[in-house]
């Protein structure tokens, strides 16, 4: 029977698979009901909407990326802890474009606490701790971080830098060696 087994977290799993292949924007209800070879209907006994469907790419999103930056965090500290972590969100972006679109849909804030983006703030602040900045810095860098991982990972699944040389991961090589610098910097104004 089709309906057999079928669970929220597999509609959330399936509805991922989507994203990555059409775009996290794209992903329907009737798309995924159409893989489980199910009525929309039958998603809805297990999901409230398509809101809570987006909400669950998300969370889901958010925990695969987090265990990934903490797979490449551990045992790591300084420039080495902030390149690894770098590339592991920006490797996430590359091979699921879908589910890091999804890591920026907006959460309440109940959900937004209970969710790997907790995960997340905290292992930025790890990378930090080797840079010994203050609180209000810590904040600041965080901000910075975030900005530049979400924002080169964006521009460069937009094609953005597919026109010209040199090639984006030098970029990236050298956006790295320019935040360390700066966050150095940073300590020493303190």
């Amino acid at each position: 029977m089709a309906r057999a087994g079928l669970t929220s977290q597999r509609i959330v799993a399936a509805g991922a698979d989507l994203a990555d292949e059409v775009g996290f924007d794209r992903v329907t209800a009737s798309e995924i009901a159409r893989r489980f070879d199910v009525k929309v209907a039958s998603l809805y006994s297990h999901l409230k909407n398509a809101h809570q469907l987006n909400v669950g790419i998300a969370l889901l999103a958010l925990e695969e990326l987090a265990d990934r930056v903490a797979e490449a965090l551990a045992g790591r500290a300084g420039k080495d802890a902030l390149v690894a972590v770098a590339d592991a969100y920006l490797v996430y972006s590359r091979e699921h474009p879908g589910r890091y679109a999804a890591t920026q849909f907006p959460l309440d804030h109940e959900t937004a606490i209970n969710s790997a983006g907790v995960r997340h703030s905290a292992m930025m602040k790890a990378i930090l701790r080797g840079y010994h900045l203050s609180e209000v810095d810590q904040v600041h860098a965080v901000r910075l971080l975030g900005s530049v991982f979400h924002g080169f990972a964006s521009l460069e699944a937009a094609g953005s830098f597919a026109h010209s040389a040199p090639d984006s991961q030098e970029s990236w090589a050298r956006i790295l060696d320019g935040i360390d610098t700066l966050l150095r910097q940073w300590r020493q104004e303190q």
